[in-house]
Protein backbone atom coordinates (compact mmCIF):
# COMPACT_ATOMS: atom_id res chain seq x y z
CA UNK A 1 0.00 0.00 0.00
CA UNK A 2 0.93 3.56 -0.74
CA UNK A 3 0.98 6.62 1.60
CA UNK A 4 1.20 9.90 -0.20
CA UNK A 5 0.42 13.09 1.59
CA UNK A 6 -1.68 16.07 0.03
CA UNK A 7 2.38 18.05 0.60
CA UNK A 8 3.79 15.22 -1.54
CA UNK A 9 1.51 15.47 -4.41
CA UNK A 10 1.52 19.13 -4.45
CA UNK A 11 5.57 19.20 -4.38
CA UNK A 12 5.29 16.66 -7.17
CA UNK A 13 3.07 18.78 -9.29
CA UNK A 14 4.73 22.01 -8.51
CA UNK A 15 8.57 20.03 -9.94
CA UNK A 16 6.31 19.43 -13.05
CA UNK A 17 5.52 23.33 -13.66
CA UNK A 18 2.19 24.07 -12.34
CA UNK A 19 1.96 25.77 -9.10
CA UNK A 20 -0.49 24.63 -6.03
CA UNK A 21 -1.92 25.81 -2.84
CA UNK A 22 -2.46 23.50 -0.13
CA UNK A 23 -5.71 23.83 2.18
CA UNK A 24 -5.16 22.23 5.65
CA UNK A 25 -6.96 22.35 9.03
CA UNK A 26 -5.11 23.99 11.96
CA UNK A 27 -3.86 20.81 13.64
CA UNK A 28 -2.03 20.14 10.52
CA UNK A 29 -0.30 23.31 10.40
CA UNK A 30 2.91 21.98 11.75
CA UNK A 31 3.45 19.71 8.81
CA UNK A 32 3.00 22.60 6.31
CA UNK A 33 5.70 24.45 8.24
CA UNK A 34 7.87 20.73 8.59
CA UNK A 35 7.33 19.88 4.77
CA UNK A 36 7.68 24.09 3.75
CA UNK A 37 5.00 23.54 0.97
CA UNK A 38 4.97 26.33 -1.21
CA UNK A 39 1.68 28.02 -0.79
CA UNK A 40 -0.66 26.62 2.23
CA UNK A 41 -3.89 28.23 3.26
CA UNK A 42 -4.98 27.00 7.34
CA UNK A 43 -8.02 26.82 8.31
CA UNK A 44 -9.92 26.93 11.45
CA UNK A 45 -12.09 23.70 10.57
CA UNK A 46 -12.07 20.52 12.03
CA UNK A 47 -10.67 17.79 10.50
CA UNK A 48 -11.67 16.40 7.42
CA UNK A 49 -13.38 19.72 6.17
CA UNK A 50 -10.60 21.94 5.15
CA UNK A 51 -12.98 23.54 2.88
CA UNK A 52 -15.41 24.30 5.15
CA UNK A 53 -18.87 22.72 6.06
CA UNK A 54 -20.92 20.86 3.56
CA UNK A 55 -23.71 23.68 1.97
CA UNK A 56 -21.44 26.39 3.50
CA UNK A 57 -20.95 27.66 -0.35
CA UNK A 58 -20.05 31.74 1.44
CA UNK A 59 -17.25 29.66 3.81
CA UNK A 60 -16.26 27.40 0.92
CA UNK A 61 -15.50 30.59 -1.63
CA UNK A 62 -14.04 32.46 1.54
CA UNK A 63 -11.46 29.69 1.52
CA UNK A 64 -11.17 29.62 -2.38
CA UNK A 65 -10.48 33.00 -2.37
CA UNK A 66 -8.09 32.64 0.19
CA UNK A 67 -6.04 30.57 -1.73
CA UNK A 68 -6.29 31.99 -5.14
CA UNK A 69 -5.27 35.38 -3.37
CA UNK A 70 -2.33 33.59 -1.96
CA UNK A 71 -1.11 31.83 -5.45
CA UNK A 72 -1.13 35.50 -6.83
CA UNK A 73 1.05 36.98 -3.70
CA UNK A 74 3.55 34.57 -2.72
CA UNK A 75 7.05 35.46 -3.24
CA UNK A 76 8.85 32.57 -2.05
CA UNK A 77 8.73 29.01 -0.92
CA UNK A 78 6.88 28.15 2.11
CA UNK A 79 4.33 31.04 2.29
CA UNK A 80 1.23 30.22 4.79
CA UNK A 81 -1.53 32.06 6.03
CA UNK A 82 -4.16 31.76 8.57
CA UNK A 83 -7.43 31.96 7.23
CA UNK A 84 -9.74 34.06 9.40
CA UNK A 85 -13.19 32.60 10.73
CA UNK A 86 -14.53 29.81 11.87
CA UNK A 87 -16.46 26.19 10.98
CA UNK A 88 -20.35 27.49 10.81
CA UNK A 89 -21.83 23.98 10.32
CA UNK A 90 -25.23 24.43 8.07
CA UNK A 91 -28.45 23.18 9.13
CA UNK A 92 -29.85 20.79 6.30
CA UNK A 93 -33.09 22.52 6.53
Amino acid sequence: MCHVSVGHVARAIEEAGTPTVVVMVRAFRHRAVEMRLPRTVITNHPMGRPMGPPRDVARQTEVLEGAFELLEAAEENGAIIDLDGSYRPVSAT
